[in-house]
């Protein structure tokens, strides 16, 4: 199935590398995408969590690059350190894998800026990071965006927002107006898709449908509680599912101590994640969370952005999102490569009416069930 990559343009070392991951068969949004990527052409990309969005815009990116040049020659923005982070782990795999020493640095806000600036210096060819970090950097003349081709935008609805917007705009108006910007999204709305194409060149728009708007690999329902009942009944859904590895998510970061202090209490093994965490702790969270050590991370919307874990079972929404497109954000952290994954509302009487809207918009059924003798099961009477 390998002769499927190569038939993209995609040379027979990067295929070795991907066979080297078990990647054999390109998704469709990689079918579509790399090869007018590599027309050098402005690119817009929707596709659903999951479905390799990643791949589609670093391939085609490592056959771009001139390795000859020790210059820098691109730069991927994400909204999060971790999706950051994974983008740039991905680099040096593809580039280990593939033996194109095709080198990049990360570039995010809250680490040392001095060894940053020293990283630089080697003149990486990929530059991946926070947009804020990366502008101050170009501002200072350590990063020369005078060289960048390419310009990627990732989990474009968010860095397109009213509160990065202008940041991103920054970035792209100090690089040569020859480079390619390419956007990709699981969602992007009419208002993300008017101002994208402001700053880019007669963009190919590519959505990749499917009758649903998230895998078949998850189930979909939703408790009934009072509020002041919700972290009870997530107790006991966590006793009776056993997960061992689940995300909980809220929508305010500053409730996410308290919350994890509740479970700890209960004798829970629950950390939290948010943006305002030093990197070190991040990382050690994740990292806990990854080797079992941790059975429920709780997180805000923020952190779902490209938080990507494997063997995640359960996503908990101890409160729906205040965007209902969130809701595919959070659900899609489950369900991966495969696997099957459960998507949980903990919900009181005023969401229910949110609960039915996401489940309209996005196709998806979210059925009740309720927590009775320590097992999930339907109630006998679904009067919502």
């Amino acid at each position: 199935m390998s002769e499927l990559f190569d038939t993209l343009g995609i040379s027979s070392q990067l295929v070795e590398a991907l066979r080297k991951s078990a990647i054999t068969k390109p998704t469709e949004i990689q079918r579509k995408v790399i090869p007018l990527a590599m027309e050098k052409k402005d690119i817009i990309g929707q596709s659903g969590t999951g479905t390799g969005k990643t791949l589609a815009f670093l391939l085609p990116l490592f056959m771009m690059v001139d390795k000859s040049k020790k210059e820098m020659q691109a730069i991927i923005l994400a909204p999060t350190h971790e999706l950051a982070m994974q983008i740039h782990n991905e680099i040096k795999n593809l580039s280990k894998n593939s033996g194109t020493n095709i080198s990049s640095a990360a570039i995010i806000g809250s680490a040392n800026i001095n060894r940053q600036v020293e990283r630089l210096k080697e003149k990486p060819h990929i530059i991946v990071g926070s947009p804020g970090r990366i502008l101050e950097l170009i501002k200072k003349r350590k990063i020369s965006a005078h060289t960048i081709k390419t310009i990627i935008i990732d989990e474009g609805d968010k860095l397109l927002d009213p509160n990065n917007i202008e940041i991103v705009k920054a970035v792209i108006k100090t690089t040569l107006k020859e480079r390619q910007v390419m956007l990709f999204s699981a969602t992007i709305p009419v208002k993300t898709l008017e101002v994208a194409k402001e700053f880019m060149k007669d963009p190919e728009v590519i959505k990749v449908s499917s009758k649903k708007a998230i895998t078949n690999n998850i189930d979909h329902y939703y408790l009934l509680c009072d509020e002041r009942d919700k972290i009870k009944t997530l107790r006991k859904l966590v006793h009776a599912l056993k997960p061992e590895k689940a995300l909980v998510f809220i929508n305010k970061s500053y409730d996410i101590e308290k919350t994890v202090a509740r479970l700890n209490y209960h004798k829970l093994k629950a950390q939290g994640l948010h943006g305002t965490n030093r990197k070190e702790d991040r990382k050690k969270v994740l990292q806990d969370l990854r080797l079992g050590k941790l059975q429920l991370l709780v997180a805000s919307d923020i952190a779902a952005r490209g938080l990507d874990i494997k063997g995640v079972s359960h996503v908990f929404n101890l409160e729906l999102p205040e965007d209902p497109k969130d809701y595919l954000h959070r659900a899609g952290r489950t369900g991966r490569a495969g696997k099957r994954g459960e998507a949980i509302t903990i919900a009181s009487k005023r969401e229910v009416k949110l609960i039915h809207t996401i489940s309209r918009t996005y196709k998806i059924h979210i059925g009740r069930k309720e927590v009775l003798k320590g097992q999930v099961v339907n109630p006998k009477t679904n009067r919502d």
